[in-house]
């Protein structure tokens, strides 16, 4: 199959280079002409402009975005949408709201599949998670490319008609949340309680059988190596929150309790007023997990927070 990708940032260059590996032709478009050479480099096709990108796909273009939530998404779809016919699928594959999703949807005539996707820069091994909204044809034609960028055939599925996809991955963020916060609470009783315990140790034996064993553990367990149990200068400041807060908000609307997502929440934005400082663990370790899913940049102490 032939794909474009515009997005050639870390996210979107693992989906070129999955594709690629599987044997589909891929044109890749990025404003940054360096991402556009190292494509190359890969075996993409490149392309210097968007329209230069819909003008060397074949008569039934699939398009994969993989650009910042918000204005940059609808920019891209309005630059390409002249090209695009009811034949046409453009996949949005960052964390766009749901309702900004359905709104897209309605507004074009080509399939728009928002597809929700989880894994981080470890899915340049692995493969992603993939949640699919959208037009069932749509998502059944491009089962190839998501076999290919996910971790397999189990690894994507429709969840519903527009919005769904995005839905599902919102919903998933503040599951991570509620997991991130839940871990840190337990692992700074640990820190501060009667024993002076080696915490790569304990996350590497939990890790080993026990009924929360995680990647997100797997993650404790690399933080605590590189950091010490102590953390080092991490932090107390977690950054994001975006898609926690749309889940909070729909919560409300549809009178469903998530306490613990709320509270992880407000954890991460009581931490934007310690300055930076060590402050709480559990906060703490929140940060550097941050790092080790997504490569979020991991803030120390005595930054400007």
């Amino acid at each position: 199959m032939e794909l474009g990708v515009v997005g050639l940032g870390r996210m979107g260059r693992i989906v070129v280079d999955r594709c690629l590996d599987a044997g589909h032709d891929v044109v890749a478009f990025d404003i940054d002409a360096t991402a556009r050479e190292d494509a190359a480099d890969a075996g993409a096709t490149p392309a210097d402009t968007l329209d230069a990108l819909a003008a060397e796909l074949g008569a039934e273009k699939r398009i994969w975005l993989m650009v910042p939530a918000g204005d940059p998404v609808d920019a891209a779809l309005d630059e390409l949408a002249p090209h695009l016919d009811s034949d046409d699928v453009v996949v949005d594959g960052g964390n766009s709201h749901f309702e900004d999703s359905t709104r897209r949807a309605e507004e074009h005539d080509f399939a728009y599949l928002d597809c929700g996707t989880s894994g981080g820069p470890a899915g340049a091994e692995l493969g992603f998670s993939l949640m699919v909204g959208g037009p069932e044809w749509a998502y059944d034609d491009l089962v190839p490319v998501f076999d290919a960028v996910a971790t397999g055939p189990d690894g994507h599925d429709r969840m519903g008609p527009a919005g769904a996809g995005h839905y599902v991955k919102m919903v998933h963020n503040g599951v991570e949340y509620a997991l991130m916060q839940t871990y840190g609470e337990g692992f700074e009783l640990l820190h501060e309680g009667r024993y002076d315990l080696d915490l790569e140790a304990v996350a590497r034996t939990w890790n080993n059988g026990a009924v929360i064993r995680s990647w997100l553990l797997e993650l404790c367990e690399e933080a605590f190596r590189e950091e010490g149990s102590d953390l080092g200068t991490v932090a107390d400041h977690v950054a994001g929150g975006s898609t926690g807060t749309w889940t909070v908000q729909e919560a409300l609307e549809q009178e469903v309790p998530v306490p613990l997502v709320s509270q992880a929440l407000s954890e991460r934005f009581g931490s934007r007023s310690t300055g930076g400082d060590t402050g709480r663990f559990a906060r703490r370790l929140a940060n550097r997990l941050r790092y080790g899913f997504g490569r979020h940049e991991v803030a120390r102490t005595g930054d400007d927070a």
